[in-house]
């Protein structure tokens, strides 16, 4: 069954030695020259925004990118991806998750895991443009599990355009996930998310007074915390327990109906146990399970090389390489 057991990645530089630094140095330092977006804007049902970038040659074929925590269409792994599949003949639109296109979106709400809603508005906007045939949908980590929960909770009534998806450092069990921030040795992370969304969280509050507590949100340091009073309450969840258990991807994933790519480290600090998903990957038909030794969360550099490994491996598998 679809659990790749040899993975072809061989592994970083010499000098990214532990996951953490394979995590933290591409996020800081690798930078993708020589790609221009073009941005449109698009409404929302519920009358907010998203901001979608779209890089075009001209192609019948699109990928649909979609984003991390606190990432963008900026990010590295949405501008390599987008480079190396615009170099292979494809359209790409990276979408920005609601207030992250670089300005705060209108609604009461702002994002997170489960915002599968969003990605079908995008792809109900590409629809009615009428200008592909094919769709391949691909997603990192958060971006990841909103892939996964889009195509698997859809299962057969998915749009038969979209062909295959690719999906890498995800936290396919988002409880998992959340109890890795907790561990000493990630506090980095805990401390550069957590900050980044208490700002955020801070003007939606401004935007919306009274909705929040505002002098609480100040005194927040970890996520159980802001999750549950700040995510869940204002996306209609009871606490932050109810919030991970609710939006997890593999509540969904034994719907996935087309041929799907997942690719997690072994190494990924962020990832826990219940998200490297063997024992669904051994039984089901459309869902390939790669779990290399390394590559950090959302690294996979290979020495020499402008794109990463992953990247690579999604051209790959999308192109019709199914193992």
């Amino acid at each position: 069954m679809p659990i790749i057991s040899q993975s072809t990645y061989s592994g970083p530089p010499k000098h990214l030695f532990n996951g953490h630094l394979e995590t933290i140095v591409p996020s800081i330092f690798r930078k993708i020259e020589g790609l221009q977006y073009l941005r449109e804007r698009i409404l929302t049902p519920d009358d907010d925004f998203l901001d979608l970038d779209w890089s075009k040659v001209g192609s019948k074929k699109l990928l649909v990118i979609s984003h991390g925590l606190e990432g963008s269409s900026d990010r590295h792994y949405a501008k390599g991806l987008a480079k190396l599949f615009n170099q292979n003949g494809y359209d790409v639109l990276a979408w920005n998750n609601r207030s992250c296109g670089g300005e705060m979106n209108k609604a009461p709400i702002l994002y997170h895991h489960g915002a599968s809603y969003d990605l079908e508005t995008v792809m109900q906007h590409v629809e009615k443009k009428g200008s592909y045939q094919e769709y391949y949908l691909v997603g990192i980590s958060m971006g990841g599990a909103q892939t996964l929960k889009y195509i698997g909770e859809r299962g057969v009534d998915l749009n038969s355009k979209i062909k295959k998806a690719a999906v890498y450092s995800t936290p396919c069990n988002l409880p998992s996930s959340a109890a890795m921030l907790k561990l000493e040795g990630n506090a980095f992370y805990k401390n550069r998310f957590l900050g980044k969304l208490k700002k955020k969280m801070l003007l939606k509050g401004m935007q919306y007074p009274n909705m929040v507590d505002l002098e609480l949100l100040k005194r927040v340091k970890d996520f159980d915390t802001f999750d549950t009073h700040f995510t869940a309450k204002v996306h209609g969840f009871k606490d932050a327990k109810d919030f991970y258990q609710s939006v997890s991807a593999d509540n969904w994933m034994a719907g996935i109906q087309i041929p799907t790519l997942i690719i997690n480290a072994i190494n990924d600090p962020l990832l826990g146990d219940a998200c490297y998903p063997v024992s669904l990957a051994e039984k089901h038909e459309k869902i390939f399970l790669e779990m290399p030794k390394r590559g950090g969360h959302t690294g996979f550099l290979v020495k020499g090389q402008e794109f990463t490994w992953a990247e690579i491996r999604f051209l790959e598998f999308l192109e019709g390489k199914d193992y």
